[in-house]
């Protein structure tokens, strides 16, 4: 017996229900809904699919845009027309086989997974087979759906307000122009597109001091990716390798994947402290402003790094973290531009302050390193995406970059000086230091306070947090710092979101104090020692 008609409509209107993104037209929309059920195998091959004009009016779309939507999907080989029958899924599209159990024409039921040959026999054990896994490793992480959250003081997206739309769709529909086509369309095997290379070389080192051969920069997928290639390269269960305390989780976690010997350096307000380094085999540091207490390294300590690196025969790798992000006055010399004998390694990111899932960045290095990166990364995924770098090469040769910058740069001095005075007025126990640029605030809450209590607690009021224990190689309990980015929240949620925060730890309070009563644990009442030597209330 065939199905009501208004159960045969409700199901093709929850197969069909058109995805969240509004960015896409409707079209597009209905596309990605159609192709994603084939290639699930819930409309298998040969499977009849609604009429244009049924489907329209089920999915409260015009009939044109069905039309379309069918017409472009039958043009890729998805559907096929068949005269005076109707328009049905083409058998086994792009290769797919028929999933076990689902007869010809039928759609499968999406909650049932398909029965494979063999599916009943052992699988692999893949806990015991993977030799390297990052899975219990801590690291900045958000929930999923952090999007929705009112107060996001956390990294993670772009500023809608600040992202430079124009200028960036410009460079990249310049990119596409038939004339530029040759310029980034080819495999580029171990190469990069050489204008980004012009553009990073001649516009972007020379203001941090650093002057390179275009064979001594190599394009990475991001400053995560460099520190991938660097740890495949170099690091073994031998290397001492130093790491700021706290220091930089990303940095942390991709080194991990060859086990070297962990050093905790500690920093102060100041940066790192770098009086009489133990013995070293590499220091990973971020001099501009440290992750995450934001200090810059003073000139004293740069030098007398670079002075410990050639006594003491290690290497130092330089991120040069949020350098460009400078409210005012000139940024201190990078660490490679004061290196005069190829031991420092420099990290740098050209989309960091655009937006996080662009993902561009670069090492510089002496040539024999880059040589032996440029083939490890071929191994890896060939080379970044050409279309991008030319993109981002337009980019920097217009100007935009610059421009860009500096809108970043007042907006973050603004949505800082927000921050702070709503610390004073809604959590004036809690101390930081204004940083000097950069888009984040480490912050120092009462000793009784745990930050990763407190930032679950704070979800509940709408505000997310960083709490500060991922930051530590040996975190303490309670671990009472936490980071607010501001580089995810509009301005004029700022002191709103601080005050909810507040509301959050009048609750932590309350639980504490109940927890006291009851005996059960006690808050450790001594001050934990700051990472920096000089706070400010």
């Amino acid at each position: 017996m065939s199905a009501h008609p208004r159960t045969k409509g409700a199901q093709w209107e929850t197969l069909f229900a058109l995805p969240d993104k509004p960015a896409l037209p409707l079209q597009q929309r209905l596309r990605l809904s159609v192709v994603q059920a084939i290639l699930d195998r819930r409309l298998p091959g040969g499977a009849p699919l609604p009429s244009s004009r049924e489907l329209a009016t089920l999915l409260g779309l015009s009939r044109n845009t069905v039309t379309a939507a069918y017409t472009q999907l039958m043009d890729d080989g998805f559907l096929e027309s068949r005269p005076r029958s109707g328009v049905f899924v083409v058998p086994s599209p792009s290769g797919l086989d028929m999933p076990q159990g689902v007869p010809h024409g039928a759609v499968a039921d999406p909650a049932v997974p398909a029965q494979r040959p063999g599916s009943e026999r052992a699988q692999p054990d893949w806990g015991a087979r993977v030799v390297r896994s990052l899975v219990d490793q801590r690291t900045l992480a958000k929930p999923d759906q952090w999007r929705q959250y009112r107060y996001p003081f956390v990294y993670g997206t772009y500023d809608p307000l600040l992202f430079p739309s124009e200028a960036f769709r410009e460079c990249c529909v310049h990119s596409l122009a038939r004339s530029h086509l040759p310029q980034w369309t080819p495999d580029f095997e171990l190469s990069d597109v050489p204008e980004v290379i012009e553009q990073i070389r001649l516009r972007l080192l020379p203001k941090r001091g650093v002057f390179a051969l275009p064979e001594e920069i190599l394009i990475t997928v991001g400053a995560q990716h460099a520190y991938y290639l660097l740890a495949e390269a170099l690091f073994d269960t031998q290397q001492r390798v130093g790491l700021e305390e706290p220091g930089h989780p990303h940095a942390r976690n991709s080194f991990a994947l060859r086990a070297p010997q962990f050093v905790p350096l500690p920093v102060d307000a100041h940066g790192l402290i770098v009086d009489d380094l133990p013995r070293l085999d590499y220091c990973f540091v971020t001099p501009s402003h440290q992750s995450p207490t934001t200090h810059t390294l003073s000139m004293e300590r740069r030098t007398a790094l670079l002075a410990q690196a050639e006594r003491k025969n290690f290497v130092v790798i330089e991120d040069d973290y949020e350098a460009e992000n400078l409210y005012q006055g000139q940024p201190m010399p990078a660490l490679k531009s004061l290196d005069k004998v190829g031991r420092v390694i420099y990290v740098g990111s050209v989309s960091k302050s655009l937006s996080p899932s662009l993902r561009l960045g670069y090492i510089v290095a002496p040539r024999a390193l880059i040589a032996e990166l440029r083939e490890l990364r071929h191994a890896m995924l060939r080379h970044p995406s050409a279309f991008l770098q030319h993109a981002f090469a337009l980019f920097l040769s217009l100007g935009h970059h610059e421009t860009h910058a500096r809108r970043v740069n007042a907006a973050m001095q603004e949505r800082m000086q927000l921050a702070a005075a709503a610390l004073a007025t809604h959590l004036p126990d809690f101390s930081y230091t204004l940083p000097s640029g950069g888009a984040s605030l480490w912050v120092q809450a009462p000793a009784w306070v745990d930050a990763a209590e407190l930032g679950l607690i704070a979800r509940s009021h709408g505000v997310l947090i960083e709490a500060g224990d991922v930051f530590f190689q040996n975190p303490p309990y309670p671990c009472n710092y936490f980071r607010l980015r501001l580089s995810s929240i509009p301005a004029g949620l700022i002191t709103s979101g601080i005050e909810s925060l507040g509301r959050a730890v009048e609750e932590l309070a309350r639980a504490r104090g109940a927890v006291r009563k009851v005996g059960l644990r006690v808050a450790c009442a001594l001050p934990i020692q700051a990472p920096g030597d000089t706070v400010a209330r």
